[in-house]
């Protein structure tokens, strides 16, 4: 009983000394630079790059996104852009530019935490891109039909939106090379080598929300491959709610399961970031009738600035358009 009564105690007085010492200690340590996703974006002419617009969120922020309005005379729709982890609205800018010369009005988003989006690595809460993304289609109503497409992360994320509540804001979604979880075949580990995560602090801050204690959300748990150079312009850490938010939710099965809409998944044979073999499995063993399409000799960030990945992309929005269903209210 005594024995008992002293493993108790240690548990007790233990476990908040542990989470302690993960919250000061066990966040995320810097990856070494990963030149392959950094170095091709400097090749990218931004010469006619558009001034960043604004919208109103309901918190009362201003978020910043770059229009493009159609160069063709027919209109074929609207699309929504995501960039991937750490970025901005600058690195989509050839697939933007693309779309619009294809007829499509597009919309290059700065996500909230990024960029001209608030501060960046951090969001108020998880859910808070979601309503942002409401606010955007509310307060900016691109022309319908309407695609919603994300690249990497913001692929995870437009995953995440095509299969949750807010899945009727758009009447298709197109997935680049998009991060499905952790947990999924397709995950390598580190990302490649582009990210790196605090689990110790990132499992002590998870602990303690669901004790209803958020007071450090605010701490780094993800930590990306950038030089010093690009630590300045990109987001080079996530705070606990942007890594929660911006990406699929847990449990990848079910959410590719509640998707309604037409969607599509686009990803290079040579991608670095992720095991490109498993993407076909996981959204068919999740009852998906999606497309999964691979592009030979097309890398990660080659899938958004390569013009052969760029006109995939616009080809498979194409094929979705003959898909349309009117969108939720």
């Amino acid at each position: 009983m005594k024995l008992l009564l002293i493993a108790v105690l240690l548990i007790v007085i233990g476990l908040p000394v542990a989470v302690v010492l993960a919250l000061l200690f066990g966040g995320p340590s810097s990856p070494p630079v990963a030149k392959g996703i950094t170095e091709p974006f400097k090749a990218l002419d931004d010469s006619d790059l558009p001034a960043p617009s604004h919208y109103p969120a309901r918190d009362g922020s201003q978020l910043a996104f770059r229009h493009y309005p159609p160069h063709a005379t027919a209109q074929r729709g609207s699309v929504v852009l995501l960039h991937g982890s750490s970025a901005t609205s600058w690195s989509l800018h050839p697939l933007a530019r693309a779309y619009a010369d294809a007829g499509y009005a597009a919309y290059a988003l700065d996500v909230r935490g990024h960029g001209g989006s608030g501060t960046r690595g951090v969001i108020d809460h998880v859910g808070q891109l979601e309503e942002d993304l409401e606010d955007f289609m509310q307060a900016v109503a691109p022309a319908a039909p309407t695609t919603l497409v994300g690249f990497s992360a913001g692929g995870g994320f437009a995953l995440r939106v095509a299969g949750g509540r807010y899945q009727g804001l758009f009447d298709h979604y197109l997935l680049l090379a998009p991060f499905i979880g952790q947990d999924a075949p397709t995950y390598r580990h580190g990302s490649g080598g582009w990210v790196r995560v605090g689990i110790p602090r990132y499992l002590a801050i998870l602990l303690l929300n669901r004790l209803g204690i958020h007071a450090f959300d605010h701490l780094p748990v993800v930590r990306y491959a950038l030089n010093d150079e690009a630590k300045a312009a990109l987001t080079p850490w996530y705070a606990f709610n942007l890594a929660q938010n911006y990406r699929p939710e847990r449990g990848y099965r079910a959410t590719i399961a509640a998707v309604q809409r037409p969607m599509h998944v686009l990803v290079g044979e040579q991608d670095p970031v992720f095991h490109v073999e498993h993407f076909d499995a996981v959204f068919r063993d999740a009852g998906s009738t999606a497309t999964v399409e691979l592009l030979p000799g097309i890398d990660h960030v080659g899938l958004v600035l390569e013009p052969r990945a760029i006109d995939a992309a616009i080809d498979a929005t194409r094929d979705l358009h003959r898909h349309d269903k009117p969108s939720i209210p």
